[in-house]
């Protein structure tokens, strides 16, 4: 057993286990909840933090691979352009070496030429020159002859004549001979004209075959280079392209993980108000247990989730009995093990919507709630009432109207448990006393003892309610506390998502320029990039 004062009548009084723990019970779950707040509180930050710290990773390792493979594609360029000047200049040599071998061929062709006419001539020369000698023999032989004739005119003449006819055959041999000759001459020259010729046309040949034979390496060199180029430039554009895509993949994850964080903060931030708004129902009505239920159903399942452990003996019933033209909701009797009553309660439950124009106080339902104890013969009345929910008279727990009906209490459904052990422990407490008072009057003992034990069972009692009438206001006003963290927490978290949508845009404005607007280290180290590149390219 367990003492509580009531906060209304400051007296103490005992309550049992159960509903001892059940007070308990609410004021731990308030703490529990608050732990709870402040630890997921925290929880979101280190997550926010460590969400913040790999987006920052993310975002350099990317920027580091793109400026790699910038570099790359800028070196593979160079490294083409240079091939391509190479090709050029393999091309321009190799046109040159064949260029300078025709103008060699042409000027042997063209010497050649010159000696053979050269040789025709002095041949031609040498030939008349013997002609005239030869001529020049016979002419003095025919003076000779001449001569001699003179001397012999017959003799001579005879002898002229066969030495005319030799001479003369002599002459048209040697002119023969010369005819001959010029025509083998020609012949050869003709011959040498066309070897000349045909020489020429074989070189001629053989170069055009080695220039088409060095337009084709040429020609399959470009092609090879222009499909090494195809390559590489396709290799870049596959990794561009990857890295596009990455950084595409990147930007999308970033965006669905703000998304799911957003929602995860909407999800919480409804949480709160969902819980802000059940304290405040709480406050209000005072019960945790009455969602999707009437007030009668609640007391009614509230009592039998106690009977077999509590109130074995007890009856609680309905009271269906409106033969006297009224009836309450509930009887209560408790019953001894020899079938002596204890005590007997009538229950009266009362509530109504917030939407109900006009509204009920607890007063208008006193007197009727006496007339039906005192029909149905029951000793004490009480009102499980959600009326008049913003009276801190009734808020602050089980509320005694002994001054306008005699043993009539109004109580929050979250009492309706209490306050039937209180009452039953109480007339236990008087069962007993009137017993020994019944044995003492047998006895012949003064009443008067007995009117004092009940004198200090009264204040006991009264010491009993005022002690659980204090902590309930306790309770009350923590549950109050409990509203104003929940609603500083529903700010701070609406404060940290507006603080993530400003990080995250001027995580969206940061470049690499105005990062090293005014440094001139960075400035320094580019211009030397740039210094490096130029020198690369030369």
């Amino acid at each position: 057993m367990n003492e509580i004062i009531c906060p209304h009548c400051h007296k103490a009084f005992k309550i049992d286990e159960a509903g001892y723990a059940d007070i308990l019970k609410q004021v731990h779950d308030k703490e529990f909840e608050k732990q709870l707040a402040e630890r997921l509180e925290l929880a979101e930050q280190d997550k926010l933090k460590a969400v913040a710290l790999a987006e920052a990773k993310i975002t350099g390792e990317l920027q580091k691979a793109a400026s790699v493979k910038d570099s790359e594609i800028q070196k593979l360029k160079a490294d083409l352009e240079a091939g391509a000047v190479a090709q050029k200049l393999a091309v321009s040599e190799a046109l040159g070496a064949v260029e300078k071998e025709r103008d060699a061929l042409a000027s042997a062709l063209e010497k050649i030429t010159q000696e053979k006419e050269s040789a025709a001539q002095l041949a031609e020369a040498k030939l008349l020159n013997e002609l005239q000698k030869a001529a020049a023999a016979k002419d003095a032989e025919l003076q000779e002859l001449k001569a001699r004739l003179d001397a012999s005119e017959v003799a001579q003449k005879l002898a002229v004549s066969q030495a005319l006819s030799i001479v003369e055959k002599d002459r048209d041999a040697l002119a023969t001979a010369l005819e001959k000759a010029k025509q083998e001459q020609a012949t050869a020259a003709q011959l040498a004209e066309a070897k000349r010729v045909n020489d020429l046309q074989s070189a001629a040949a053989i170069k055009d075959a080695e220039i088409q034979s060095l337009q084709a390496k040429l020609d399959a060199s470009e092609v090879a280079q222009q499909l090494a180029l195809t390559q590489a430039l396709n290799v870049v554009e596959k990794e561009r392209d990857e890295l596009k895509t990455g950084l595409e993949r990147s930007m999308l994850e970033k965006q669905l993980a703000e998304t799911a964080l957003k929602d995860k903060y909407e999800t919480q931030l409804k949480d709160r108000d969902d819980a802000i708004e059940r304290l405040k129902d709480l406050k209000a009505k005072l019960s945790t247990k009455m969602v999707g239920e009437t007030l009668e159903q609640h007391c009614e399942i509230e009592f039998n989730r106690l009977r077999a452990t509590a109130f074995p003996l007890a009856y609680f019933e309905k009271d269906n009995d409106a033969r006297t033209g009224s009836k309450g909701d509930y009887i209560f009797r408790d019953l001894d093990e020899a079938g002596t009553e204890i005590v007997s309660i009538m229950f009266e439950m009362k509530n109504e919507n917030d939407e109900t124009a006009t509204k009920k106080k607890n007063e208008d339902f006193l007197k009727e709630l006496d007339k039906d104890r005192n029909e149905k013969g029951c000793e004490y009345a009480v009102l499980v009432s959600l009326l008049e929910p913003d009276n801190e008279l009734y808020n602050a727990g089980i509320v005694d109207v002994f001054h306008r009906y005699p043993k009539m209490y109004v109580v929050r459904p979250q009492f309706f448990i209490p306050i039937i052990t209180l009452l039953r422990n109480a007339a236990m407490k008087s069962l007993q006393y009137k017993s020994e008072l019944a044995l003492v009057k047998s006895q012949n003992i003064d009443i008067t003892n007995f009117e004092n034990q009940l004198d200090s069972f009264k204040d006991a009692f009264g010491k009993n309610y005022d002690l659980a009438a204090r902590r309930f206001k306790t309770a009350i006003d923590e549950i109050d506390k409990s509203i104003d963290h929940l609603q500083k927490t529903k700010d701070a978290l609406l404060g940290a998502d507006r603080n993530l949508r400003l990080a995250n845009d001027k995580a969206q404005d940061v470049t690499i320029k105005k990062l090293t607007r005014g440094n001139p280290t960075m400035a320094a180290k580019f211009a030397e990039l740039k210094h490096d590149a130029a020198s690369e390219a030369e």
